[in-house]
Formats: structure tokens, sequence, C-alpha cells
């Protein structure tokens, strides 16, 4: 994606802003449909961090498929990515932190949901600064250019260290299918549903909440101090622990019934709405 020239005024200047940390989802929340951010809402994060605050990305991505995002955007602070288990400097392109999933209880977790669902379809995302996402047979890939490995055993998935498991259905929805996943091994792992065709096993206790409280310590911020912003069920953790929780138009039912506020959609700059009135004070 290109950056785009800023041309406008921009949003009015602040002396202060109500918080110190701002939260922003990536798909869905701060990037438009065409994966771009718009120079308003670039401008009025900008003016955020000219107030004292500080913004940090929080993504269910890994590093891999969100690093080129950050790089276009100019941010050179912490990112949050792969649902909570990677802390990673944009600035220095390095990988702080990594949380892995025992991938011998992923396999027991899988074995137990298929035996409820039938087959799943499979894909993986491999732990480190350069892990790849493997593709299994029958998975479908969302539409785009996000680099992937097709694999056609499906064993491939479990010959290295993982952050996450993708898992698909023939016939289940996204809620249906996590739910189903959740009852059934809800002890030994997380499940989370992220996005369309994007159910997700997780290290159990891993999330979103949990990666962004790891930054903020790092960024001597608080809960107290965070404002968040997200669009799927797996940013409910994250809005359980900041101070306010803003759903974005676009939501998933799920988010909308917890937020403290619902803005405009990710198209028609949902962050810059908020993040303007709040200038204003």
């Amino acid at each position: 994606m290109t950056s785009s020239p800023v041309t406008s005024s921009g949003p009015p200047s602040a002396a202060s802003f109500p918080y110190k940390l701002v939260a922003t989802d990536l798909d869905g929340t701060l990037l438009r449909d065409d994966d771009t951010v718009s120079v308003r809402t670039r401008e009025a994060l900008a003016a955020v961090t000219a107030a004292g605050a500080a913004h940090i990305i929080v993504t269910g991505r890994g590093v891999p498929w969100t690093r080129h995002i950050l790089d276009d955007l100019g941010y050179e602070g912490l990112a949050v990515c792969g649902q909570g288990a990677q802390l990673y400097h944009a600035g220095e392109h390095r990988l702080l932190t990594s949380v892995t999933l025992d991938r011998q209880l992923a396999g027991l977790a899988l074995a137990k949901i298929e035996a409820e669902t039938g087959p799943l379809a499979l894909a993986a995302s491999r732990d480190g600064l350069d892990g790849e996402v493997l593709i299994g047979p029958g998975y479908r890939m969302l539409d785009g250019e996000l680099p992937a490995v097709f694999i056609d055993d499906p064993a491939e998935v479990w010959a290295a260290p993982l952050n996450k498991v993708y898992i698909q259905h023939p016939e289940l929805d996204d809620d249906a299918l996590a739910r189903v996943a959740r009852e059934t091994v809800g002890s030994l792992v997380d499940v989370v549903m992220a996005g369309a065709g994007v159910v997700e096993i997780l290290p159990l206790g891993l999330n979103k909440a949990t990666g962004l409280s790891l930054a903020a310590r790092r960024l001597g911020v608080t809960a107290a101090d965070t404002i968040a912003f997200g669009d799927m069920p797996n940013d409910i953790p994250m809005f359980a622990w900041a101070r306010r929780g803003v759903a974005m138009a676009n939501a998933h039912e799920e988010l909308k019934a917890v937020a403290d506020e619902i803005t405009t959609s990710n198209g028609d700059d949902g962050i810059a709405v908020v993040l303007e009135r709040l200038l204003l004070g």
C-alpha cells in the first residue's frame, strides 16, 4: 500500500488528550477495505501522539503479515501481533517476545473438535520474524496478496513451532464453528473468531488483552489510560481490559454488545471521528 500526501489542514490540535494510549485493531478497523489508511485517520493519530498519547496496533495478524503495513505508516513503536502472541518493535524490525502453541495439545484439541464436526481444513502460522503461513488442502484463503505456502500434507503443519492454527469447516459458519470448538476444547486451548473465514486455535489464556497489557507495561501506561478500537469478537478481551472500547459500525454484533461506543465504519474514518472529538475536549 502507498502513502497518500497530507494536504488537508488536519484535525484540531490539543494541549491534552484524555488517554495515554490509543490501541487500534488493524483489519476492519484501522485499515479500510482496500487495505489503506486514510489521510484523515493518519492525521488524527498524529494529532493524538503530538498531544502526548501513544498509538499501538493490536492485530491478529502475525508479524510477517503486519510489518509492511507498519513500514508504510512510518510506524516505529511497539505492535501486538498474532492475537497477542508476538510483541514486535517496528522501528527496530525486531521480535521482542513470542508465545508458541503447544503442538501436541493443539493436535489433541483438533482431534476432539473433529470428533464433533467431522474433518476440518487447516492453516497455521509458524513462529518467528519470518514465520510462514501454511495453507492446507481445502483451506479457503481470503482475497489478497499476503504471502503463504500451500502444502499437500496436513502433517506439515506440525513440523515446526507455531503461534496458532486456523480451522475451517465445509458447512458450519464461523460463529457456529467457533462455538462448537470452544465448547469442546475450551479447557485446553483458546478459540477465537477473528474475521470472515478466520477461526483460530491459540494457547490457553492468550488474547489481545494479554499482549496489550505487556506492551502497556513497557510504555509505562495502564488499562485506565487506554482507549481501544476494534471490530471482531477477538477484540472483546481488549475492550474488557481498556478503560473504553469503541466498536466500528461494521463490527460483529458480539463486540458491539460490549462496546462503550459505536463509531462509524472503517471506511468512514471511524477512528478519526472519535479521536477528533476527544481532541476538541
